[in-house]
C-alpha cells in the first residue's frame, strides 16, 4: 500500500532469488497508496539486512499507468492491493496481476502488513516472501 514495508521487502527478496538462479530481470516495487520518496521502514530494513538483503536506494513510489505496460508480472501482497491494482489496470493488463502468495503452499493467503506490529511481524513477512519468491522464480 505505502511501499515502505512489504513491497520493498518483496523487491529485495525477489532480486536476491533471481540472482541466485542467474535470472536477469527488472524488479521494482510500488504502492497502491504510496507517497513518493519515503525510505523503507527502519524495522524492515534491519530485518532484511540481518538476512543479507539490500534495500539500498529504495524509495517509495505509487503504481503508475506505465507500470502495466513496463512489467510482465505485477505481484500483490494482499486482496485489497490486488483489487486496487485490478481497478487501476487497463483491461489488457489484468492478467499480469497475481497474488504473491499464490506461488507458495503456505497456509497464509496474504502477506500481512507488519507496520503496526513489532520486529516479529517483519520477520514473518520475510519468511513468507522468501517462500513465495522462491516459488515464483521456479515458475519462470
Amino acid at each position: 500500500m505505502g511501499n515502505i514495508c512489504r513491497s520493498p521487502s518483496a523487491q529485495a527478496v525477489l532480486e536476491a532469488k533471481l540472482a541466485q538462479y542467474g535470472i536477469l530481470a527488472e524488479v521494482d516495487s510500488a504502492g497502491t497508496h504510496a507517497l513518493k520518496g519515503q525510505k523503507p521502514d527502519p524495522r524492515g530494513l534491519s530485518c532484511a539486512q540481518q538476512r543479507g538483503y539490500s534495500m539500498k536506494g529504495f524509495k517509495s513510489r505509487p503504481v503508475i499507468a506505465k507500470d502495466f505496460q513496463r512489467f510482465d508480472v505485477i505481484l500483490a501482497s494482499d486482496e485489497r492491493n490486488f483489487r486496487d491494482l485490478l481497478e487501476q489496470a487497463p483491461a489488457s493488463a489484468e492478467q499480469k496481476i497475481k497474488r504473491i502468495m499464490s506461488f507458495t503452499e503456505s497456509s497464509f493467503d496474504e502477506v500481512p502488513d507488519p507496520y503496526y506490529g513489532g520486529k516479529r511481524g517483519f520477520e514473518l513477512v520475510l519468511d513468507l516472501l522468501e517462500d513465495a519468491c522462491e516459488g515464483f522464480v521456479k515458475t519462470l
